[in-house]
């Protein structure tokens, strides 16, 4: 079955000049875009193998595009297009699921490569970078304090439960799950389902 990509980059000449190559290759070109907003239908619909996605994008940034798919798709590779190889923007998109990223002036030499390399599980990135992550997962995870009711309600928030059904599984009022619910977003310093669900996962609180 042949394998499908899909590309964001708000650059129109690199984003055609990509999509070209993969056009020419033996793989398919499922999209490209030159903004991330619809990012989470559009995965969704594609259903993409291979999904490169450029850090700065307007409206929102490839970084939370990532976190947006990665709570309901743990298994497409993402590769991250970057300027830069040695800033806090890289290593903040591995943490926050990518597979790996490439330097913008090696795409030409060394896409294939990188394609292959997160399809064999590899994951492209620098020893510089590498050894940030490295370091991270050494360090103690961070304490929120959540109380077992809360880690419980988090959990049942990131299987996709609703208000209504996690009131019915705790049998409790939907008042309460709602007050449980912004006790969790005050301790985690987020604001939204999609945030918080997203910051579980990441930190594996759930």
């Amino acid at each position: 079955m042949i394998q499908s990509v899909l590309i964001y980059e708000d650059n129109d000449l690199l984003r055609e000049s990509v999509g070209s190559m993969i056009a020419a290759s033996e793989l398919r070109l499922a999209g490209a875009f030159n903004n991330v907003l619809s990012a989470g239908e559009q995965v969704k619909n594609l259903n993409p193998d291979f999904i490169l996605m450029d850090i700065d994008m307007p409206g929102m940034t490839g970084i939370e595009a990532v976190r947006r798919i990665r709570t309901f798709n743990t298994t497409v590779h993402i590769i991250m297009l970057t300027v830069f190889d040695d800033n806090k923007n890289v290593f903040e998109a591995l943490r926050a699921g990518a597979s790996g990223y490439l330097l913008k002036k090696h795409i030409s030499t060394k896409l294939f490569d990188a394609l292959s390399e997160v399809q064999e599980g590899g994951a492209p990135m620098s020893p510089s970078i590498a050894r940030m992550v490295i370091q991270s997962m050494q360090q103690p995870a961070q304490n929120y304090q959540l109380t077992q009711r809360e880690k419980e309600i988090l959990s049942s928030l990131s299987k996709g439960n609703s208000y209504k059904l996690i009131a019915s599984e705790f049998e409790i009022s939907i008042d309460t799950v709602r007050t449980h619910i912004k006790k969790i977003y005050e301790k985690l310093q987020v604001h939204s389902q999609t945030e918080a669900v997203s910051k579980a996962i990441n930190e594996k609180l759930v």
